[in-house]
């Protein structure tokens, strides 16, 4: 798939690391029965300190800077990986950054908070505006643009995760990083584990694997949404992406799917799968994760090789999309004490 067609900015030196997870393949199967789990290093992706947004937004901030756009504006809660993230691309690239956060937990905004929240004031977001739960995000980062009109400013909405068939192709170019890693390293996959929230990270895997031919099952597993809805949800943007780069019907329904229950009780507050992943993956390998997206996925993995999904010596390939910012703010829920939430 040719994707030179499409303005993008680099924001990262080169691929990210392939690696083996010998300590933590030990710990997941001590009798050593069980699968070798590997882990691709997106959270070592440019934009510090990294994470699968960097890949959405080379594309993303692309368009807004064809467009003339003098302001990025976009959406996320008050941990949002995706919102620091793009302020940092602002920064890069000269320009404004405002944000609409979504309080998703009653409470949980606060102007003095650790974490993403104390980056966003650091990396010096221009303003954001908060709105409770279940507010219609693109209706009010709408405003937002139309508030720059009127002062004469050209702002550009990216939105949440930037999760569109845009931003869906940075996740095609990954596909194809995979693809000359695995003939380089000379190493196989049986299944690739991978976050499942607004879909753009998953439904762009899926549309780079089906136009790369590569014929690895993608497990996503979710981060606030069971099967019944994130699945279409994931699937319609996987359509998406495989359109705009002309591969209408590529993408079968089978090619998507996801998991469950790791992520309750709900979006962002923690649970002991989480806090046992986190400990789990710091303590055997020094790898930090996050405690509402990629700890909950890794929860999700471990749990899937306790109920014998995965055969002995299958080669598991993980998805670190980054995060680990908002470490900061759950401290006290990561080391296993029970607390609030925060995003």
């Amino acid at each position: 798939m040719d994707l030179s067609r499409f303005p993008r900015r680099r924001y990262s030196a080169g691929p990210t690391p392939l690696e083996f997870l010998p300590n933590f393949t030990k710990a997941l199967s001590p009798n050593g029965d069980g699968p070798r789990i590997w882990i691709k290093r997106d959270d070592m992706l440019g934009l510090y300190p990294g994470g699968n947004k960097t890949r959405k937004l080379e594309f993303l901030v692309a368009d807004a800077l064809a467009k003339g756009a003098d302001t990025l504006i976009t959406c996320g809660a008050p941990q949002s990986n995706h919102c620091r993230i793009t302020l940092a691309a602002a920064v890069k690239e000269s320009l404004k950054c405002r944000f609409v956060i979504e309080e998703r937990v009653p409470g949980s905004f606060k102007e003095s908070a650790s974490g993403n929240h104390f980056l966003f004031r650091l990396l010096g977001v221009e303003a954001l505006t908060v709105v409770p739960a279940g507010s219609h995000m693109a209706q009010a980062m709408q405003q937002v643009a139309d508030e720059l009109a009127a002062q004469g400013r050209k702002g550009y909405i990216i939105p949440g995760g930037g999760s569109n068939a845009l931003g869906g192709l940075g996740y095609v170019a990954c596909a194809q990083e995979l693809q000359q890693q695995f003939f380089e390293q000379g190493v196989s996959f049986d299944r690739v584990v991978v976050g499942s929230g607004s879909s753009g990270t998953h439904g762009g895997l899926v549309a780079g694997f089906a136009g790369n031919h590569l014929n690895i099952p993608i497990i996503g597993i979710g981060v606030s949404r069971d099967p019944a809805d994130q699945e279409p949800l994931v699937y319609k943007l996987a359509q998406e992406v495989a359109e705009l780069l002309g591969m209408k019907g590529a993408i079968p329904r089978e090619a998507v799917q996801t998991v469950g229950g790791y992520w309750q009780p709900r979006y962002s507050v923690p649970n002991a799968g989480m806090v046992e992943a986190v400990q789990m993956l710091a303590r055997t390998e020094a790898i930090l994760l996050d405690p509402v997206y990629t700890g909950k996925v890794m929860a999700g993995l471990i749990g899937l090789h306790r109920q014998g999904f995965f055969k002995h010596g299958e080669n598991v390939l993980f998805l670190h999309t980054g995060g680990f910012p908002a470490l900061h703010a759950y401290e006290r829920e990561v080391l296993g004490q029970q607390g609030r939430a925060v995003s």
